[in-house]
């Protein structure tokens, strides 16, 4: 299959185009394939299709867009990642992928000086183009399409300064001529084919063509040719013979070449070269700043002089270089950078001025009619570079930096990041032997990661792995797992990269350099500011200084603003090791635990504070195991507006912490365990981690003899279970919690886990004793007065009585529900209510009731933003329409619900919506897809062991025969189904059993 963004917008597969859809649909194609299998989030997706005019169903059709090209590229094409949607491109499969490779190909061949290869490579890459970039889209991405459509046209100005050095003028000429017509304004167009026109002997034209490039800059602009034009065009009138024989012209003052030799086995940044280069190389009215800003160890040096080689070429009065030493106890001084720039640019020591004023002045004034590019590494603050700075247009400077240097004006700032995983495997086998990761490239991929892509870790574990050729990479990779040696590991002679951390953590205030330290001890991947105020017991305000200064000192890096509009910061790994080792060596045992466990238990307020002020109608622990620590009410506010994209950005943080805190001990992370393991909202796609957490927490609690702490564990992990449908695991750990809770007379829990005893009863199908132990736990609530517990058991108690065909019970309990939850305050629960009341109806027959319950009930699951239980609205709601002839109008509605549950990982919910799909079919009488899905529908109900799901796919397998005519097949498959229904005792054998 290919994909193709250079030119419409297209999918091919083996020779033939497949119809995607409409421009939104093909839009939103391209927006994921421009994510570069990175995930790209819901919202992302609406502004890049409607921009500021979405409607208000913006996100359903973003949805309906997904499920239209998962049909016609393949279920597994796109997946469902929070906060969006992943889409996978193989090798070459994406044509911008092959343009991006063919043209770091051409770029290295070039600087090889191998200008065929590199020219075949250049036109290579064009050949892809097929019209402008991101075509039949509409106006939408204008801002990608434009960038990419430059792109282009920079690697066509490439390809052509390569072929002038292959003496290609008169081919050349025509080209340049249309390109020069169709960009008047491109000066480096412009001078190419003045340059190919002097070469050919014509050279009055290549003066004519420089008054017309004048006239169209001034028109269009209203500015002059920049001086490489001017230059030229100089160059051109005294005839110079540099022109023709392209030698470089003897000096008639001192040139100084002062950059460090580049950097051999420089690796990545492609992207990033290519987007500063055209800075360095244009036209300019002052002098160009640019800053590559990034925490220590991420290349910023490397990335500066390899850039710096680059650009040489439009700085024929030299380079200048200077190491400021900014993250030093020794700060270059003004006075000694300045005297040694004099220096290389002619001034004899004896002769500079002495106060650092009069130097400045003389350096700026030497500068002014040069053209001289100035790199100044590892400044230390905006104060230290300003006096280094030339005035003259035709100069540039570029700097390196830890802080981002914000108040340098008019600099062009760039934070680099870590590597991508291919360009730090790139470096590891430059520096290692690319044989070496070659042969185990699995483990190179492990060593990448234990590094954190960050380019001096990989740098180091290649230098040290080219030193020891008997190393294996498994070897170097099982010593790096190790997170207590990882940086001893990441030594190699006098580079290190715990010293490059330090560096900055010296740098910083000692209330900074206790916040580094306690978010290293909390060990969160990333973070939003409000955790600094109970990790250091200060005030939200002081919290989001700290936050700024450390992303200034670049040792935390911003990420985004989350859904709830909080900014989200994280810690590189190895700065993260570095931190919690200066935890453990500089902070006493006491203020560890203090600072971690007000940590836990704020987040455990917070959830608390959701749960009560948008209850989910359901049953909760939370609140009753440990007493919790108040946040600041701007956060609470934000995570009780919308919990549930809460609760995801902070999964990863909250798996962490807890982990860690349980292996400290503290009861505070056993009690927020429990309380994450009964959010509606936070355990979905991370059973692997949460259960590891869980047997941390579990051993924390048996060691230290919490009973209760144990027991609301093993409570929690029934819970877990439950909702991933293994409902055997759910009542073995529900079975051990409940008589820990007894014991520790704790009858709240107690009647917790009665109740989910009693639902995954029901979903096994034993009937009778969920009722058992509902009524039990229903008795408990009462006697406690929770009103939200009450409507739950009484939900869930009224479902299986209809389950087992008994009205006259169900109806007072639906009743009972309905006032308890209105009482708590749930719409969540009644909208679920309701539900369960519609199907009630729907089972007596009362179709025009079901229906107009389940659109109720569906406008407040829609209200509450749960696409889960929206999903199973959808499905109530389908039903029903179906008994009354007009289900097959909804297709597509169900059919995204079972999207939603296969993203959801619920594979009851799966079942489900795939048992009502068939029955769609079946009204259709498109019986061969309805055959299909009922029997996946069988398939994954006897997988999860609930026989009476199964049985109601199998009565709809004998209406399907009876309609091919096969009444002997629909007779088995009813006989079957009815044999099941009297074993469970379920309402629909005395429905269908003869009278």
């Amino acid at each position: 299959m290919e994909f193709r963004l250079l030119g419409p917008v297209e999918v091919w597969d083996q020779g033939r185009q497949l119809p995607i859809g409409g421009p939104k649909p093909r839009a939103l194609l391209a927006g994921l394939l421009l994510g570069q299998e990175r995930v790209v989030s819901v919202d992302r997706l609406v502004d890049l299709i409607w921009s500021e005019d979405a409607p208000d169903a913006a996100r359903g059709l973003i949805q309906t867009y997904v499920s239209m090209i998962r049909r016609k590229l393949g279920p597994r094409t796109i997946e469902t990642r929070s906060p969006g949607y992943l889409l996978r491109v193989g090798a070459n499969q994406l044509d911008l992928q092959q343009f991006d490779r063919l043209v770091a190909e051409g770029r290295r061949a070039a600087a090889e000086g191998q200008r065929e290869e590199a020219a075949r490579a250049f036109l290579s890459a064009e050949a892809l183009w097929r019209g402008p970039a991101l075509g039949g889209i509409g106006d939408v991405l204008q801002q990608e399409a434009a960038r990419l459509d430059e792109l282009r046209l920079t690697i066509v100005e490439e390809r052509i300064s390569v072929e002038l050095l292959l003496d290609r003028h008169a081919e050349l000429v025509p080209t340049l001529a249309a390109l020069v017509s169709a960009h008047p304004t491109k000066e480096r167009l412009r001078g190419q084919l003045m340059t190919a026109l002097y070469r050919l002997g014509r050279s009055a034209e290549a003066l004519a063509l420089y008054e017309d490039g004048r006239a169209a800059l001034a028109e269009e602009l209203g500015i002059d040719p920049g001086p490489e034009l001017r230059a030229l065009h100089q160059a051109i009138l005294r005839s110079d013979p540099a022109l023709s024989s392209q030698a470089s012209p003897s000096p008639s003052r001192p040139i100084p070449a002062q950059l460090p030799r580049d950097i051999p086995d420089f690796a990545g940044r492609t992207d990033t070269i290519a987007d500063l280069r055209p800075l360095l190389g244009g036209q300019r009215t002052a002098p160009q700043l640019l800053v590559l800003s990034g925490q220590g160890g991420v290349g910023k040096s490397a990335c500066a002089i390899h850039l710096a080689h680059r650009v040489a070429e439009f700085y024929p009065d030299g380079q200048l270089f200077a190491d400021l030493r900014g993250t030093s106890d020794n700060p270059a001084t003004e006075q000694e950078v300045l005297g040694r720039f004099l220096g290389a640019l002619g001034i004899e020591p004896a002769t500079q001025p002495e106060s650092p004023q009069d130097r400045g002045d003389l350096y700026r004034s030497l500068l002014a009619k040069r053209q001289v590019l100035v790199l100044l590494d590892d400044a230390r603050n905006e104060q230290q570079i300003r006096p280094l700075l030339p005035g003259g247009a035709g100069c540039a400077v570029l700097i390196t930096s830890r802080r981002r240097l914000a108040g340098v004006a008019g600099a062009h700032l760039t934070d680099l990041d870590v590597l991508d995983d291919e360009a730090a495997l790139a470096l590891l086998g430059a520096v290692a032997g690319a044989g070496r990761v070659a042969a185990e490239p699995q483990t190179a991929r492990e060593i990448v990661r234990l590094c954190g892509s960050l380019p001096l870790a990989v740098r180091t574990v290649g230098a040290r792995l080219a030193t020891r050729r008997h190393w294996s990479l498994a070897a170097m990779a099982a010593r790096l797992a190790d997170e207590r040696r990882r940086l001893d590991e990441l030594t190699a002679g006098d580079v290190e990269v715990r010293a490059s951390v330090g560096l900055s953590y010296r740098l910083l205030d000692e209330q900074a350099r206790t916040a580094f330290r306690r978010l290293g001890l909390l060990g969160v991947p990333s973070f939003t500011p409000w955790i600094l105020a109970p990790l250091l017991d200060i005030s939200p305000d002081d919290a989001d200084d700290i936050a700024e200064r450390l992303v200034d000192a670049q040792l935390v890096d911003f990420v985004a603003i989350d859904a709830v509009g909080q900014p989200r910061y994280r810690l590189h790994e190895l700065v993260r090791v570095f931190a919690q080792e200066c935890a453990e060596a500089e902070d006493p045992e006491a203020e560890r635990t203090a600072a971690v466990s007000r940590a836990l238990r704020t987040w455990l307020w917070l959830i608390e504070r959701f749960e009560s002020q948008v209850p989910s109608g359901e049953i909760t622990l939370s609140g009753h195991l440990v007493s919790s620590l108040p946040a600041d009410a701007l956060v609470a506010e934000r995570v009780v507006a919308n919990p549930g994209a809460w609760l995801e950005a902070e999964k990863p943080a909250l798996i962490v912490a807890v982990a860690r805190a349980a292996a400290m001990g503290l009861t505070s992370a056993c009690a927020l365990v429990t309380a994450l393991s009964f959010s509606e909202s936070f355990v979905a796609n991370r059973l692997a981690e949460w259960g590891v957490v869980h047997q941390t927490a579990l051993g924390a609690a048996r060691r230290t003899g919490n009973q209760l702490a144990e027991a609301g564990l093993h409570a929690g992990m029934g819970q877990i279970f439950y909702r991933l449908d293994r409902f055997d695991q759910a009542c073995e750990h529900l079975r051990l919690a409940l008589p820990l809770f007894e014991a520790a007379g704790h009858v709240r829990g107690k009647a917790v886990v009665l109740a989910s005893l009693g639902s995954a009863y029901r979903e096994q199908c034993r009937l009778r004793e969920g009722l058992e132990h509902l009524t039990a736990s229903a008795l408990i609530f009462r006697g406690l007065g929770d009103d939200l517990a009450i409507g739950a058991t009484a939900r869930m108690a009224a479902s299986i009585h209809l389950e087992l065909g008994e009205y006259a019970d169900t109806w007072p309990l639906l009743s009972q529900a309905i006032d308890a939850y209105r009482r708590a305050g749930s719409d969540r629960g009644r909208a679920l209510t309701l539900r369960t009341t519609s199907l009630a109806h729907r089972a007596l027959g009362d179709y025009a009731a079901a229906s107009d319950l389940s659109r109720q009930a569906l406008d407040l699951f829609r209200r509450a933003g749960d696409p889960l239980v929206i999903a199973y609205g959808v499905q109530a709601l389908v039903k029903a329409e179906i008994r009354q002839g007009r289900g097959t109008d909804y297709l597509s509605s169900i059919a995204d619900a079972l999207e939603v549950c296969r993203s959801h990982f619920d594979r009851y919910g799966e079942a489900l919506m795939l048992r009502t799909i068939g029955e769609v079919h079946l009204a259709l009488g498109q019986l061969e897809l309805a055959e299909a899905h009922l029997m996946q529908s069988i398939a994954i109900s006897e997988e999860l062991h609930t026989p009476l799901p199964a049985a109601r796919a199998r009565r709809d397998l004998a209406a399907l025969w009876q309609a091919r005519g096969d009444a002997a097949e629909a007779k088995t498959q009813l006989i079957e189904a009815m044999t099941t229904f009297a074993t469970y005792g379920a309402r629909e054998y005395a429905e269908l059993a003869p009278p």
